[in-house]
């Protein structure tokens, strides 16, 4: 598949089948997060694999809106690292959407869980401490996302989107 057909294939997967992933198709997922870039090249994110049933359950508590993430077969969370980099917002972001392309590359579904929460801090602290807590992570890495894998146990539709032409400008914005 190429990049260009798995971004138009992509879509929010929150049923999966109750099989496992392979090791090998899972390795390709996390090198996608792991190659992704990040500015300047520094080492501004980490990722931590989920497959302990057990975890993947206890972290659909973090926000009402990842009921699904007990059901899949494994996640991947990427922490970012403001020490390292002003940038770590976007490099993890970036790595999110590397993840869930190559999920769809390799055929499985995915879902992503916005942990961080620019716009209410409060809810951005009580959502990291409960993934940190379960998945042990340092106090200086801030969590960004989790992203929930297993083979797709539905298939959704193409979303309707707005115009191209609304929303493509060329050589400076017009409305």
């Amino acid at each position: 598949m190429d990049v260009l057909e798995a971004i138009k294939k992509r879509r929010e997967i929150t049923k999966f089948e109750d099989r496992s992933i392979e090791k090998e198709v899972l390795e390709k997922v996390i090198d996608a997060t792991y190659y992704a870039p990040s500015g300047n090249n520094l080492p501004s994110k980490d990722i931590i694999v989920i497959k302990d049933t057990e975890k993947l359950k206890a972290l659909k508590d973090t926000t009402p809106f990842m009921p699904w993430i007990a059901e899949a077969k494994a996640a991947i969370a990427i922490t970012g690292r403001p020490d390292i980099s002003k940038y770590w917002l976007q490099d993890t972001s970036i790595a999110s959407g590397y993840t869930w392309l190559e999920a769809v590359n390799q055929g499985l579904g995915a879902a992503f869980g916005a942990i961080y929460h620019a716009e209410d801090e409060e809810e951005s602290v009580r959502r990291e401490n409960h993934a940190r807590k379960i998945l042990n992570i340092p106090e200086d890495r801030r969590v960004v996302a989790i992203i929930g894998l297993g083979y797709p146990a539905e298939t959704k539709p193409p979303k309707k989107l707005s115009p191209k032409v609304e929303m493509v400008h060329f050589n400076s914005f017009t409305e």
